[in-house]
């Protein structure tokens, strides 16, 4: 059975997908509430992988859970922290466990997180990455050797940043993930929408794969000033740190915010990636704001 996202991507319609942090313990209570309040919404829900290098629960164990839930998870594998046989092991088991949305990612530097002693791995960055999925689901190993028991059935997506400062190097890295086997691509936080009409135009129009445009929830000036320093590849402008900081309710002008970016993307590109650090819950809300409706699953 094909799953709700990639079914989603087959028929072309606009794709809404939002960001879940697994557990920093033991107990996924949490990250499932967050979940279960999503999953009438979007298409998919990300289960990120030690997201700016923080420490967390196996991607693959959480979306595993999401799975035995009866939701349906993206899972992020970074190359970080895995050399090749790691990364294909949990490939493997994360096929076995009934998760086949893979978003292939090199990983944030361990020096951006709160283990800065750990060593870093990097034998394999996204573009690599992706060939090595695209292996796996022909039924051949990292050395091109049968899988004996069977190949895989993944669907790999990439991450992309329209607001990248190399529009050359932008290009480059775009082409060769599509020739790599990304079927999907999940942007950074978007503020700049002219940019990012500007990669749709010159760039992603070579292909027909889906971009979804990050969208993130600014909760206070304070907040969007700590995602500005501490978010690798991230500007916030001024002027939305300003809007924030002149707000009565900086957490409502913040959803405000969100809803228009989402309004905005919807005119440029195929979906929507939704971030609301610790506040996931409200993202139901920004998609009412922004005139997006529950999504129909029944068909």
């Amino acid at each position: 059975m094909i799953d709700p996202f990639r079914r989603a991507v087959a028929a072309k319609e606009f794709l809404i997908t939002a960001e879940v942090a697994p557990p920093k313990g033991g107990n996924p209570a949490r990250t499932i509430a967050m979940a279960e309040k999503l999953k009438s919404r979007v298409h998919a829900i990300n289960i990120t992988d030690g997201s700016r290098a923080v420490m967390r629960m196996s991607p693959v164990a959480t979306s595993a859970i999401l799975v035995q839930q009866g939701i349906n998870p993206i899972c992020q594998i970074a190359c970080r922290d895995r050399n090749s046989i790691a990364l294909q092991a949990d490939l493997i088991g994360a096929h076995a466990l009934g998760i086949r949305n893979i978003l292939a990612l090199t990983g944030d530097p361990v020096k951006a997180g709160d283990c800065k002693q750990a060593k870093s791995v990097f034998e394999l960055e996204a573009v690599r990455f992706l060939k090595l999925i695209d292996r796996l689901n022909r039924g051949l190993d990292s050395n091109d050797r049968p899988l004996p028991d069977g190949p895989t059935d993944l669907f790999p997506g990439a991450a992309v940043d329209p607001q990248h400062k190399s529009w050359s190097g932008l290009q480059s890295r775009f082409e060769k993930k599509i020739a790599a086997g990304a079927q999907f691509f999940q942007s950074q936080l978007i503020t700049d929408f002219d940019k990012l009409d500007k990669f749709m135009n010159q760039i992603a129009s070579i292909s027909d794969k889906p971009i979804l445009a990050g969208i993130f929830l600014l909760k206070s000036a304070k907040n969007a000033q700590f995602i500005d320093r501490n978010v690798p590849g991230v500007n916030i402008p001024e002027e939305i740190i300003q809007r924030l900081a002149a707000a009565k309710e900086p957490l409502q002008e913040g959803m405000k915010i969100a809803a228009e970016q989402v309004k905005l993307a919807r005119e440029l590109c195929q979906g929507v990636h939704m971030m609301a650090v610790k506040r996931e819950d409200l993202i139901p809300q920004i998609l009412d704001l922004a005139g997006i409706k529950p999504l129909d699953f029944s068909n």
